[in-house]
């Protein structure tokens, strides 16, 4: 009993540490990150009525009722701000309340930039990918940060957890329906450029969290251990781990070689192991951040 109370004590610390550490810096990232969702929102997409998450319903309103955004987009984050207390508790709650009520203020405070940044002139995709792409970054670093801006990620965690599916699938099913409801609103054109527009927010943001990959792992299976530990060790002057395996089937002992290469070195790897071994068997996949050793 005392060794369970010791080690939740010892993860409660490590993750007061994790919290505590560079917390200026992810607070200003944070700030940045909503104000840059701000400027998104009043530049680039209201003026094309682009519809994603909570901001579009706020389009959709201010088009068919003239109501203020950002009045909407509080009124909305509050609302679910309570239906997460609700439904997810207060430490999943906490995560996303200063975002849910400083994004609203910062894009009341942002709305009168359009008047001063003169878009006519660009072609309707350019400035569609504009906003996407500025969404993106900002929503990456918002979550980067360790928050939230609330609003429809609220919504995506319940239908995930009631419903019981992954969160993607949940992700799919919230925004497609408030992208079809922009479709019924404003027509196919604003229906295809707002499905551009969730296509790159996700993509940069999943970049801006975890990183461009610069490294590529390695995972070999291969009768010819020696030759290719020798060619990655001393042709490529990289390491390589060997570790012990079993086959599924057969039930026989194997090794698996473990590497990690800069993405530069990633086709002479290949290729060097094909011509070791061509029966060899490998997995690559994408290293997002590489710490300690060679």
């Amino acid at each position: 009993m005392i060794k369970i109370f010791n080690k939740e004590i010892y993860s409660k610390n490590i993750m007061a540490e994790i919290n505590n550490s560079h917390k200026i810096k992810k607070i200003v990232s944070f700030i940045i990150g909503l104000i840059l969702l701000a400027v998104a929102f009043n530049v680039f997409i209201l003026p094309l009525h682009l519809v994603s998450g909570v901001s579009g319903i706020s389009v959709v309103l201010k088009e068919t009722m003239g109501i203020n955004p950002s009045s909407v987009i509080l009124l909305a984050n509050v609302l679910l701000i309570i239906a997460s207390l609700v439904f997810l508790g207060k430490k999943y709650t906490m995560q996303g309340v200063v975002g849910s009520i400083l994004y609203p203020v910062f894009v009341q405070m942002t709305s009168f930039l359009p008047n001063y940044i003169d878009l006519t002139g660009l072609e309707t995709v350019v400035i569609a990918v504009s906003g996407a792409i500025i969404s993106g970054v900002g929503t990456g670093m918002v979550f980067k940060a360790g928050y939230n801006s609330g609003g429809s990620d609220i919504v995506k965690k319940i239908v995930s957890k009631y419903c019981k599916m992954p969160m993607g699938k949940a992700t799919i099913y919230v925004e497609g329906a408030i992208v079809l409801l922009g479709l019924i609103t404003f027509g196919w054109q604003v229906f295809i450029y707002s499905v551009i527009l969730l296509a790159i927010v996700s993509y940069l943001t999943d970049k801006m969290m975890i990183g461009i990959s610069d490294h590529k792992t390695f995972k070999i299976v291969t009768s010819k251990e020696k030759e290719v530990i020798n060619f990655i060790l001393k042709d490529l002057n990289r390491g390589v781990t060997s570790l012990e395996a079993r086959g599924g089937y057969t039930g026989a002992k194997r090794k698996v070689l473990l590497c990690t290469v800069p993405t530069r070195q990633y086709y002479i790897v290949k290729e060097g192991i094909k011509l070791i071994d061509p029966t060899a068997f490998y997995i690559v996949t994408d290293a997002y951040e590489v710490s300690g050793g060679e």
